[in-house]
């Protein structure tokens, strides 16, 4: 028997041919918005250069990026509900690898901080529709957990490899290369993916919270932004706090329509599960303290120890390494110990070897020590992002797959987004003065305060989800 697109609990979890090329295709896609995130961080300074980007400017080739992936992912996930999640996946797709040509060609800064709005737009539109198309392909159980498993490793490893093969193709070739190689994957996901994924949709489409959209977009965009200049500016600087404060009275807004509207674009209900809310808040901390980590390591590696960045990326494969492994194993755990107990096992996991890094020193003997409780903080890292996926997705309709999804990937993307300035913010402040030593105890502080995070995140999920059978 095969199991059909209707992602029901009771289809036989038997991964068909079909499924197979199904579960590669969107498994190649949500890679290569992964690798996007970060493959232009360490050709930044040469991209400068090239294109004649002032300094104080440099930044916004990130921050563009992440405002439209994170600010606008909620909407395109409930979009993906009402006019079809694989429509709006190929849609998507489009506009990826045509914003892609466009930054690979750029010749003026303003041509490629376009192509990085519209490559955001493209993530925030094709991320949520394909791990919707993954759950409602795959029926909840141990096929979908094996799926989620498999996007989360990958997802993971495609931050690392995206930081390794932006170094390769810069040094090698060109920058242009960075927005060039994702032209081949769009093509050939595109070229196979509409004669092999089944389009998902309600059979009633609902109409469409205009008010909530418009101002859970705003509000989002504002905190995103806030977030950012924060990181840029420092968190009194007017350029953070009236952003962030208007996103905070936007969402509160969000919030009073959602109430009110017949067809909310977030029902209250879906957000009153505890699996929903506590999954998200245990995702949001799994993305925010594992990335904002490798940005702390990489200063760590530059500043302290004297790597290249080509060779500080190359040393993050052991991270990617841990992040494959874990979600290897994490189906298989998740079928055994059920969801909430992997979760709560790897945030354990995760704050333990976090913590170890507190015994790094100045030497470049500390590189063992590195390597060492970054593959296993990676593991654990990768428990908790399965068990997150699986735990905030379950026990929802087809219907509102879309919208559970968007919410994951908001969070991911939320938390990746925010980890960097909070991070950074908290490691500047500690510095007491200059040289390796300061650089180091202001890491230090900072990497304390991540682990501090995992663990009190760990908890609060052990509390709240301890009721949860799998």
């Amino acid at each position: 028997m095969s199991v059909t697109a209707t992602g029901s609990a009771g289809a036989t979890a038997v991964l068909t041919p079909r499924l197979r090329l199904v579960l590669v295709l969107l498994l190649a896609a949500q890679f290569m918005l992964a690798v996007d995130f970060s493959i232009l961080n360490v050709a930044l300074p040469v991209i400068g250069a090239g294109l004649g980007f002032p300094l104080a400017r440099l930044q916004w080739i990130g921050t563009a990026f992440a405002l439209c992936a994170a600010g606008f992912t909620l909407l395109f996930g409930r979009v993906a509900d009402l006019f079809g999640r694989r429509r709006l996946f190929l849609g998507g797709l489009v506009v990826l690898g045509a914003a892609s040509l466009a930054g690979g060609l750029a010749r003026s800064p303003e041509v490629l901080i376009a192509a990085r709005v519209f490559q955001g737009l493209a993530t925030a539109a094709v991320t949520p529709a394909g791990l919707s198309l993954l759950t409602t392909s795959f029926p909840e159980g141990p096929l979908r957990e094996k799926a989620l498993g498999l996007n989360g490793a990958l997802m993971s490893a495609g931050f690392t490899t995206g930081a390794v093969l932006g170094g390769l193709l810069t040094d090698l070739l060109s920058w242009r290369w960075a927005f060039f190689v994702n032209v081949p994957v769009v093509l050939a996901v595109l070229l196979v993916a509409p004669s092999v994924i089944a389009e998902s949709r309600p059979a009633r489409r609902p109409g469409l919270d205009v008010p909530g959209a418009v101002t859970v977009t705003l509000g989002l965009l504002a905190v995103i932004l806030g977030l950012t200049q924060a990181g840029e500016h420092g968190w009194g600087a007017p350029d953070a706090l009236l952003p962030l404060a208007a996103g905070v009275v936007l969402l509160a807004v969000f919030g009073a329509v959602e109430r009110r509207v017949s067809a909310p674009l977030v029902p209250p209900h879906v957000l009153g599960r505890r699996t929903v809310a506590w999954g998200n808040a245990a995702g949001l901390i799994a993305f925010l303290t594992e990335t904002s980590l490798v940005f702390l390591l990489t200063l760590y590696l530059q500043e302290v120890l004297g790597f290249s960045p080509l060779a500080a990326g190359l040393s993050f494969g052991v991270l990617g390494a841990g992040t494959v492994v874990g979600g290897t194993v994490a189906p298989r755990l998740i079928g055994r110990l059920g969801a909430t107990r992997v979760l709560l096992a790897g945030g354990l996991v995760q704050a333990l070897f976090t913590a170890a890094l507190l015994g790094l020193g100045t030497g470049r003997s500390s590189l063992w020590l590195l390597l060492t409780a970054t593959f296993a903080g990676g593991v654990g890292n990768m428990l908790v992002i399965v068990g997150f996926m699986v735990t905030a997705t379950s026990g929802l309709a087809d219907r509102e797959q879309g919208l559970a999804t968007g919410l994951a990937t908001m969070t991911q993307q939320i938390g990746i987004t925010m980890g960097t300035p909070v991070m950074s913010a908290v490691a500047t402040a500690a510095m007491t003065g200059t040289g390796a030593a300061a650089v180091l105890g202001g890491l230090k502080t900072a990497i304390a305060l991540n682990a501090a995070l995992v663990l009190l995140g760990t908890l609060s999920g052990a509390v709240f989800l301890r009721n949860r059978a799998r």
